[in-house]
C-alpha cells in the first residue's frame, strides 16, 4: 500500500531527515531569518545613514554606500532563502559567509574599532570586543543547526527573482531617501587634516567656534556631556585654527576640524560665534544660533542629533 500520505509533502524537508535535526534545523532558521531580515531590511531603508556607519567602521568612504548597499540585499536575500526549505541551503552559505567575513573584518580592525558601537540589529546594541565575536559565533552556529536535515538546493531561478526584487526595492528606497532632502546643500566634502571628510551622509553639526571665545570654550563643554551616536561634529574655527587642538583638549569636545571655513562659510554663514548648522544627508537641516541655558542641547534633542 501506498504510504505517501504520511509523507511529509515535497520540498519541505529532507526525507528521512531524524525528527530533531528537522526541529534544530527549523529553529534555528527561524532565528537566523528574523535576526538577518531585520538587519538587511534596516540597511536598505536607511543606506544613506549606514553608508557614514559604514565608514566609521573603516570602510573607505567612496564604498561606504555601496558596501551599504550590497550587504543589506544580500542579508536580506539570505534570511529569505533560509526559511525555504529547498533554498535553505543556499541561505546557510550565504549567511554563513557573510559571518566569517564579519569575524575576519573586525579582527583585522580590532584595534581599531575596539570599543565602537556595532548594532547591526535594531534592537540589539553591541559594541566590538570580546562579546561581538562570541555572537557572530553563535550565530555561525546556528547557521550550521540550520544546514541539518536540508534537502539538496534547487531553484536557481527563485533565488534570481528573490535578488532581483530585493534589489529593485533597495533602489526605490535609495530613491525615496534622496527625494525627501530639502535645505541648502552642503558642500560634497571638507578638508580635514589635509584629506577630503565627506559631508553627504548621515547627521552632521558644524560648529563655528573661535578657541579664544570664552562662550563657545562653555557651549562646547555643555555639548561634550551630551551623547551624540552616530552623528558626527564637524569643527570650524573662524581664527586662531592652531589653537584648536588645545581648545578640544579643555573642553572634552571632540570634534573633526576642518581648515575650509571660508568655503562653508560662503554657503553658511554666520553673524558670531557659537553657531552651529545642522547637515542631514548632505543638506541644512537647521541653523542654531543659541547657545544658553537650555540650548542648544533641548534643539539638538529635539532634530535627533543626540539623545
Amino acid at each position: 500500500m501506498n504510504d505517501s500520505m504520511a509523507q511529509p509533502g515535497p520540498g519541505l524537508v529532507r526525507t528521512g531527515a531524524p525528527g530533531w535535526k528537522i526541529g534544530l534545523s527549523w529553529g534555528s532558521s527561524l532565528l537566523l531569518c528574523a535576526l538577518f531580515l531585520s538587519s538587511g531590511l534596516w540597511k536598505i531603508t536607511d543606506l544613506q545613514g549606514w553608508a557614514v556607519r559604514m565608514v566609521q567602521a573603516k570602510v573607505p568612504e567612496s564604498l561606504g554606500l555601496a558596501a551599504a548597499l550590497f550587504i543589506g540585499i544580500v542579508e536580506t536575500v539570505g534570511a529569505v532563502m533560509i526559511l525555504v526549505p529547498r533554498l535553505r541551503r543556499w541561505g546557510v552559505l550565504v549567511l554563513g559567509g557573510l559571518l566569517v567575513a564579519f569575524l575576519g573584518y573586525f579582527a583585522i580592525h580590532y584595534n581599531a574599532l575596539r570599543g565602537a558601537e556595532c548594532s547591526c540589529f535594531p534592537w540589539l546594541k553591541r559594541v566590538v570586543g570580546p562579546g561581538f565575536f562570541v555572537g557572530d559565533g553563535v550565530m555561525l552556529l546556528l547557521a550550521v543547526f540550520a544546514g541539518l536535515g536540508s534537502r539538496r538546493p534547487q531553484g536557481v531561478r527563485t533565488v534570481a527573482l528573490i535578488a532581483a526584487a530585493v534589489t529593485v526595492f533597495a533602489g526605490v528606497s535609495y530613491g525615496v531617501g534622496e527625494a525627501r532632502q530639502t535645505g541648502t546643500r552642503a558642500p560634497e566634502s571638507v578638508l580635514v587634516e589635509g584629506r577630503p571628510y565627506s559631508l553627504a551622509h548621515g547627521k552632521v553639526l558644524l560648529f563655528y567656534f573661535d578657541p579664544a571665545c570664552m562662550h563657545c570654550f562653555e557651549s562646547a563643554q555643555k555639548m561634550a556631556k551630551l551623547h551624540w551616536g552616530n552623528t558626527r561634529v564637524v569643527g570650524v574655527p573662524i581664527g586662531q585654527g592652531r589653537f584648536a587642538a588645545q581648545f578640544m583638549q579643555d573642553t572634552g569636545f571632540r570634534m573633526a576640524v576642518t581648515t575650509d571655513r571660508d568655503k562653508l562659510k560662503e554657503v553658511f554663514p554666520y553673524a558670531g560665534v557659537p553657531a552651529g548648522v545642522v547637515l542631514e544627508n548632505g543638506r541644512q537641516k537647521a541653523a542654531l544660533v543659541k547657545f544658553d541655558g537650555q540650548e542648544p542641547a533641548a534643539s539638538l534633542k529635539q532634530l535627533g542629533l543626540v539623545y
